[in-house]
């Protein structure tokens, strides 16, 4: 295992993306266990999805942190792709780790809206590595990569050592950019930076774009889903708990500046996988979900689930599997995620019954 070389208590934490999902629960996460902490965390709020779950995370981390008066919350309305705004955080802040999780999320979604992956995931990503580099203080870059890299690899389970040059979505593309200049700015200014891979990332007030999430809002409604590859998909789901955990281990150990054989740097540069490891059948995986909704009462006992469900041909940017290894980060940190799809489909339903006042 690694040793820990990054404190976080006591310290200065930017964390962008704050009102998403995985940012939102880390931020809590760092409030309950690091305190005392001062975490400024950056969002845009954009529309992409319900601004109102957003905003509910925040209310969820203010009254976190009322409760942790001993650590300071700062939030900034911001996008990362103005770079005056960032450099502006980098200044008046000084953040020792950076945890870049503002990202234009969506496999589909990259196929109609390319403008937003471009503005986001890379001109925002820029700006970011840009401060990193103008900072006295930073000690550690971690960044959110994606599943996605690994595009239509045949081999299973992705590992990081696979070769992953055959992105087969623009938002997979994004996110493997992210990584080669993460690599570039690592080796050039000695930036200690790791990748983080997140598989299908699911839970309470996650993405409504998520398919989870998109199948609920339908069934709820009396619509039928869709399920893509006549249900012949595996995804690795991952409980967010268990991403924040993953995430908050290597927050700590950051790759450690050495010098090769030349004489020169050699980058401080790390990837993992964070996923299940454990791959689900999509027809299991509704299953549960529907089993689960009918256990919390957002759906009746007596709902005709087949009624409402069609099996459709694969769609453009998916792919059949995905299958994280994730012996790098065991042997790295003693951690693998493990939460069971029922628990977190569980916790998932409880949430829904009751943000949506079912």
């Amino acid at each position: 295992m690694l040793d820990k070389n990054v404190e976080i208590k006591n310290k200065t934490i930017l964390i962008t993306g704050a009102a998403g999902f995985i940012g939102a629960n880390l931020v809590l996460e760092l409030l309950k266990t690091c305190s005392p902490v001062n975490i400024i965390g950056i969002d845009n709020l954009n529309d992409y999805y319900d601004v109102s779950i957003k905003n509910y995370r925040l209310d969820e981390i203010q009254k976190t942190a009322e409760q942790h008066p001993e650590s300071i919350w700062s939030f900034v309305k911001g996008s990362i792709a103005d770079k005056e705004c960032v450099d502006s955080i980098f200044r008046d802040y000084k953040p020792s780790v950076v945890v870049n999780l503002a990202a234009q999320a969506g496999v589909r979604y990259s196929i109609t809206n390319p403008d937003v992956y471009i503005e986001s995931n890379l001109i925002g990503f820029y700006n970011i590595l840009e401060a990193c580099r103008h900072s006295d203080n930073l000690e550690h870059l971690v960044y959110a990569s994606s599943s996605s890299v690994y595009g239509s690899n045949k081999k299973v389970p992705y590992s990081v050592d696979d070769k992953v040059d055959n992105p087969v979505s623009l938002y997979a593309a994004t996110k493997k950019s992210n990584e080669l200049l993460a690599h570039a700015y690592s080796k050039l200014y000695n930036i200690p930076s790791t990748g983080l891979r997140f598989f299908t990332v699911y839970g309470p007030a996650g993405r409504p774009d998520m398919a989870y999430f998109g199948f609920t809002d339908k069934l709820r409604a009396g619509k039928t889903i869709q399920i893509f590859n006549y249900g012949n998909c595996q995804r690795d789901f991952t409980y967010v708990d268990d991403i924040v955990e993953g995430v908050k281990r290597v927050m700590q150990c950051a790759p450690e500046k050495v010098n090769g054989e030349d004489g020169l740097p050699v980058p401080p540069y790390r990837i993992y996988n964070i996923g299940n490891n454990q791959p689900e059948n999509l027809l299991d995986f509704v299953d549960i979900l529907q089993q689960e909704l009918i256990r919390a009462g957002v759906l009746s006992e007596d709902y005709d689930f087949d009624a409402h469900k069609e099996l459709v041909p694969m769609q453009p940017g998916d792919v059949p599997v995905t299958y994280a290894d994730t012996s790098a980060l065991e042997r790295d940190f003693g951690f693998k995620p493990s939460t069971s799809l029922r628990d977190g489909l569980r916790k998932f339903a409880e949430w829904y019954k009751v943000f949506y006042k079912v």
